[in-house]
C-alpha cells in the first residue's frame, strides 16, 4: 500500500467529459477549474472532440492539463497533439499508442485490466496506468496489483468512482481517479456539475488531510 496519495495534478482528479460539445466546453472547463479540477479529458467519441480540446486549452489557465480520451490509434495521437492535447488516455494497452504519445512529449494513460497489461504499458513508457474498468478489477484485485507494480507508477481507477468510494480505493493504493458519469453527462446543468465537482474535490482533499494526520 502506498502511504500517501501522490496526485498527478493538484486535485489528483481527471474529469472525463464524454459527450461534451464545443459550445459548452469553455463554461464546463471554467466551472470544473473553479471547483479544483486541474485535469480534463475529452473522449474522442464526443462531438467535435478536437475542437473542444482546442477551446479548453485556449481558455483555461496554464496549470490546467487538457487531454484526449478513448484514443485508439497512432494517427489519433498525432491529431490530438496538434489540437493541444497534453495527455492521451486509452481504454486499452496499445503499445504503439503509448510509444507515440511519449515520443510527442505527452503523458500516456493506457487502460489496463490485468497486471500483465500494466507491465506491458510500463515497458512501453507509460508512467500512469488507468485501471479500467475499476468495477471489474475490484478492490481486492487492485490491492494485489499494488504489491507488484512499481510505486513510482501512478494508478488511476476509472469506472464507478464517486466521492462515496474514493477513500477505499485510495487506501488500496490509488494515486488519482478518473471521474466520468458521476461528474459529467451531456445535458447536465452547470449548477449540478459544480455541486458534483465540489463534492468530489472535497472528498479527495479530505483523504489528503486524513493521511497527513495519520
Amino acid at each position: 500500500m502506498i502511504d500517501t496519495l501522490t496526485p498527478l495534478h493538484p486535485s489528483g482528479l481527471v474529469a472525463i467529459l464524454r459527450g461534451m460539445n464545443p459550445a459548452e466546453a469553455q463554461a464546463v472547463g471554467e466551472s470544473l477549474y473553479a471547483s479544483g479540477f486541474r485535469a480534463l479529458e475529452v473522449p474522442l467519441n464526443s462531438p467535435q472532440p478536437l475542437r473542444s480540446i482546442e477551446i479548453l486549452r485556449g481558455t483555461l489557465p496554464d496549470d490546467a492539463v487538457v487531454g484526449a480520451g478513448t484514443v485508439l490509434s497512432v494517427e489519433q495521437v498525432r491529431s490530438c497533439h496538434a489540437a493541444g492535447s497534453q495527455i492521451i488516455v486509452s481504454p486499452s494497452t496499445n503499445i504503439n499508442v503509448i510509444k507515440e504519445t511519449v515520443a510527442l512529449g505527452m503523458d500516456s494513460f493506457p487502460g489496463a485490466a490485468t497486471p500483465s497489461n500494466a507491465f506491458d504499458a510500463i515497458e512501453a513508457g507509460a508512467k500512469n496506468v488507468k485501471i479500467f474498468p475499476a468495477e471489474q478489477v475490484g478492490l481486492a484485485g487492485f490491492k494485489a496489483w499494488t504489491s507488484v507494480i512499481p510505486q513510482d507508477i501512478r494508478l488511476l481507477p476509472v469506472g464507478g468512482i464517486s466521492e462515496e468510494n474514493m477513500f477505499e480505493w485510495a487506501e488500496a493504493g490509488a494515486t488519482g481517479f478518473g471521474i466520468g458519469s458521476s461528474l459529467y453527462k451531456a445535458g447536465r446543468s452547470l449548477d449540478d456539475l459544480k455541486k458534483r465537482a465540489d463534492k468530489l474535490v472535497d472528498a479527495y482533499r479530505t483523504i489528503h488531510e486524513m493521511r497527513k494526520s495519520a
